[in-house]
């Protein structure tokens, strides 16, 4: 029987822009990195399996292993858009491990984020959510997907955008550089506007994010607004959380770190530096498994 000391782990992170895989030993030493497309579920789920295929054989090509020795691998994968456990088994099914847990990405971002600590983590890139973790409990927020959730996101903040500067051509908003820039993008035509979100994903909208957080903290007011819409929801999460005593508050992903100055007072005096990555957090849930089965042999 093969013993869990012999074998090595694999971690996954995937989401709506890329996903991103590492090979370590058992101690946690990172040996192998790789990094393949998008591996959003939810919005696409051949792709995002194919890519996380990918991703582990090239990390797995790097330390020499064969199909054999990757199957033996103890693997966590967290992708973004699982919702039940029937999409969980879905993936696994399909992927090249013997031992293999999937789970959403917003387990992995807050156990990466907080470590051993309690406490809330935003984390906003393309989608978003808060969680809220006590007693070894998460709470989540949000992460329904840009159609009926991820308030706060870069791709709500870009779609938002896209809607202040057509209204800004109607005479019906308010007007700034940010809505100017980004209606020249568009070679000044609102059309191509609708022609753009007649076809954009999640992705395709928050590759406009960086340019509002920049507009934002450069005091243009769309950007301000548009920040100030967000962290109104982000401030509400964090209220139904109850945060007790110390617990923290950590900001992840591209765009969270810069909602810090939109947050009340009350949060912005909880933030701390997150621990780790959404990587970190596949990884120690994987190496948790491995020690459960070593106390059961």
């Amino acid at each position: 029987m093969t013993r869990a000391g012999e074998y090595h782990l694999c971690a996954v992170d995937g989401g709506g822009t890329g996903c991103r895989a590492a090979i370590a030993g058992l101690d946690g030493t990172i040996l192998s990195r790789a990094s393949g497309g998008p591996a959003n579920f939810a919005t696409n789920a051949s792709q995002a399996v194919e890519n996380v295929r990918g991703a582990v054989r090239f990390a797995a090509a790097q330390l020499g292993f064969d199909d054999t020795k990757m199957r033996g691998l103890i693997a966590h994968v967290g992708l973004a858009g699982i919702m039940t456990e029937a999409d969980s088994l879905a993936v696994a099914s399909q992927l090249p491990f013997d031992i293999c847990r999937v789970s959403d990405d917003r387990e992995i971002s807050v156990i990466g984020a907080l470590g051993a600590c309690d406490g809330a983590t935003i984390a906003i890139g393309t989608g978003s959510f808060v969680a809220a973790r006590r007693g070894g409990q998460i709470r989540y927020f949000g992460g329904w997907g840009l159609s009926v959730g991820d308030q706060a996101s870069g791709a709500r903040l870009g779609r938002a955008l896209l809607e202040r500067t057509l209204l800004a051509v109607d005479g019906l908003g308010e007007e700034s550089d940010l809505t100017r820039g980004v209606l020249s993008r568009f070679g000044n035509s609102p059309a191509e506007i609708v022609a753009f979100a007649a076809t954009a994903r999640p992705a395709d909208y928050a590759a406009l994010a960086p340019e509002i957080v920049q507009s934002a903290s450069a005091g243009d007011v769309v950007g301000q607004a548009l920040m100030t819409c967000g962290a109104h929801y982000l401030n509400a999460a964090l209220a139904a959380s109850g945060l007790r005593g110390d617990e923290v508050i950590c900001l992840i992903g591209g765009i969270g770190p810069h909602y810090t100055p939109f947050l009340a007072a009350e949060y912005r005096d909880r933030i701390r530096p997150a621990k780790g990555l959404a990587l970190d957090g596949a990884l120690q849930q994987a190496r948790l498994r491995a020690e459960e089965m070593e106390s059961q042999q």
